[in-house]
């Protein structure tokens, strides 16, 4: 090799070995492919995680659809042990291993004890159960205060005598237990039992379920053989006299005392005077009596009643904060299953205000329509109505809102209520009220128990103040009714 090749062999070595240089030289290159395997590495790596496990999903996937038949049982069985059953099934098995390891005969007996108890009462609680099981409470209505009795019918319709099992019907926040007799094939046993109505609302009965299980408690098997039903305590209301035949006119609508010239409710015939329309002449009575007579009229008006019940606490007497409970005895009263609490006392006096005006308008055969938080009903019967009222839960409301709603359903509105407490600022009253066109007669009903009843006008409004449910029918004649 001559001197020449052998400096170009070496130039050709450090063009090789050159590095770039930390101030700005040329970066090495990377090949294109290299360059955007680089640049998607954290896509590529999770990528390559679900193609990894994917087909691992989905082979998991088709052995436990292959063998349900298997494990399905199995987790069936397994459910049925309590936490104590589980309790009795480790101390065994850890009392045996370890008597067994160290030669502990004490420990030996205890474990096989344990784990005998646990597979006798296993055994009570195999067998299959074939019962029919009616569970009903009549009536399905009531109202707040009125017993309510309920009855449970169970069958036994299989062929070998039934042991005695166990069947729980929740009823509301509680349950009622019974423990059957045993039965023979064929023969039927019958429970009563009452439910407590001392609180408005919607109680839960049912579904009713045997229970099967050892007198200790280490198995549980549960059945369910009925359907949920529903028990509504309406609120109480009052009997109320007619509020009137409203404002519309309508020929379909109520006769009123107002006499007219032109409807259906004929009331007498008149003579002529001048202006008179010549459609309502009577001619036959007018060529009797010499002179001319008119027919005159009663009018038919129509009425929409409706009825904005405040459901917030807050705006009452009873409200958190404003009876001077404790924060103690306002949660005992919360958690009082099925008695009415303390801080929602005149909300459900607001509520009974509110159901009473709406029977009377519904018996009335007018139109009605009741929003109370969430629970709207219009054009509808009491019954309808009065089971709306009963899921009303209280709370906070937009006022506003809830009669922008109300005026949405019920547009053609002659009387607007609005049922609420001391505590509501008198210009969101007339903001609620002031969806409502002028006409619309305008009336708040205050539910305030330590003021006196009475009315008085202001801001366009006609303000009834309720110190007692009894006194509604009194302060609607006086204020209301015409």
């Amino acid at each position: 090799m001559t001197q020449q090749d052998q400096g170009e062999t070496a130039s050709r070595g450090a063009r090789r070995l050159r590095m770039p240089s930390r101030r700005g030289g040329r970066a090495a290159s990377v090949p294109p492919g290299r360059a955007a395997a680089l640049a998607g590495a954290p896509g590529t790596t999770s990528r390559g995680i679900r193609q990894i496990t994917q087909p691992i999903t989905r082979s998991i996937e088709q052995v436990a659809g292959q063998t349900e038949g298997v494990w399905r049982p199995v987790a069936g069985v397994l459910r049925w042990v309590s936490p104590l059953g589980w309790t009795i099934l480790a101390l065994g098995v850890v009392s045996w291993l370890v008597g067994a390891r160290w030669g502990w005969t004490e420990l030996l007996m205890v474990g096989a004890a344990a784990l005998l108890l646990f597979a006798i009462c296993l055994l009570l609680a195999l067998g299959r159960t074939k019962v029919r099981i009616l569970a009903e409470v009549d009536p399905r209505r009531v109202v707040v205060g009125e017993p309510a009795t309920g009855r449970i019918l169970v069958t036994n319709e299989a062929r070998t005598p039934m042991l005695p099992i166990l069947v729980e019907l929740p009823v509301g926040l509680s349950a009622a237990r019974f423990v059957l007799p045993a039965l023979t094939p064929g023969n039927a046993h019958e429970e009563l039992f009452v439910v407590p109505t001392s609180r408005r609302g919607v109680i839960q009965v049912g579904p009713a379920t045997t229970v099967q299980g050892d007198p200790l408690g280490l198995m549980r098997r549960t059945l369910t053989w009925t359907e949920r039903t529903e028990l509504f305590v309406h609120p109480r209301t009052v009997a109320l006299e007619s509020l009137g035949a409203g404002l519309l006119r309508d020929l379909e609508g109520s006769t009123t005392e107002d006499v007219s010239m032109s409807d259906l409710a004929f009331h007498a015939l008149r003579e002529y005077q001048p202006g008179d329309d010549r459609r309502y002449i009577h001619w036959r009575s007018s060529a009797k009596a010499g002179k001319l007579l008119v027919r005159q009229f009663l009018d038919t008006r129509r009425s929409h009643v409706t009825i904005i019940v405040d459901p917030d606490p807050e705006q009452y007497r009873s409200g958190h904060g404003k009876t001077g409970l404790t924060d103690r005895d306002v949660e005992r009263d919360v958690m009082a299953a099925n008695a009415p609490t303390a801080i929602q006392a005149d909300v459900e006096t607001a509520i009974s205000t509110g159901s009473s005006i709406m029977v009377r308008v519904m018996l009335d055969e007018q139109d009605c329509t009741i929003v109370c938080g969430d629970q709207k009903v219009t054009k509808s019967v009491p019954q309808v109505g009065l089971d709306a009222m009963s899921r009303v839960e209280p709370g906070p409301v937009d006022l506003f809102s809830v009669s922008l709603d109300a005026a949405d359903l019920a547009p053609d509105t002659s009387t607007c209520f609005i049922v609420t407490g001391p505590h509501r600022p008198l210009i969101d009253l007339q903001r609620a009220a002031g969806q409502f066109p002028p006409e619309v007669t305008r009336v708040i009903l205050v539910v305030d128990p330590l003021a006196d009843h009475g009315i008085r006008h202001g801001g366009g409004l006609v303000i009834l103040t309720l110190s007692r449910l009894e006194d509604l029918r009194m302060l609607l004649v006086s204020g209301v009714a015409r």
